[in-house]
């Protein structure tokens, strides 16, 4: 086998691709990728603990709370007191941070159209199958 033929090799440059072109879409609104999937997260599912999100996003909680604390800083989210367990917190968009919100869900859905492009609707839904396989 040679190394370009590798999978691991083809899956690292197709997320190198993949990671190019969303940084590129949401670094107009002033956002990391991950800060703009992290917002798009608690756009779909506000106000969620710390622990909840981090299981949603696949994020340990030291690389969450970094990009919490710039989002916070960013005026994006805020973080509470969780009235059903004191000693979690729940992570809730601002005002500034929800209408972020809609303009990276936007951006999103522009961008998966545009990534796929190439591929069919039958291609599209086996690469959505395949790569949930392989997260699994």
């Amino acid at each position: 086998m040679k190394a370009e033929e590798c999978i691991f090799f083809q899956l690292a440059k197709a997320n190198q691709a993949g990671s190019r072109f969303w940084v590129k879409k949401v670094s107009a609104l002033n956002l990391t990728a991950v800060q703009g999937m992290v917002i798009r997260f608690l756009y779909d599912d506000d106000r969620l603990t710390s622990s909840e999100l981090g299981k949603k996003t696949g994020l340990d909680s030291a690389t969450l709370t970094g990009i919490l604390d710039r989002l916070e800083a960013g005026g994006f989210v805020e973080r509470r007191q969780n009235p059903d367990d004191r000693r979690s917190i729940r992570i809730h968009l601002t005002e500034k941070g929800r209408s972020t919100g809609v303009k990276v869900a936007q951006l999103m859905e522009e961008g998966n159209a545009e990534f796929l492009r190439e591929f069919n609707e039958s291609e599209e839904v086996a690469l959505r199958s395949l790569l949930n396989k392989i997260r699994q």
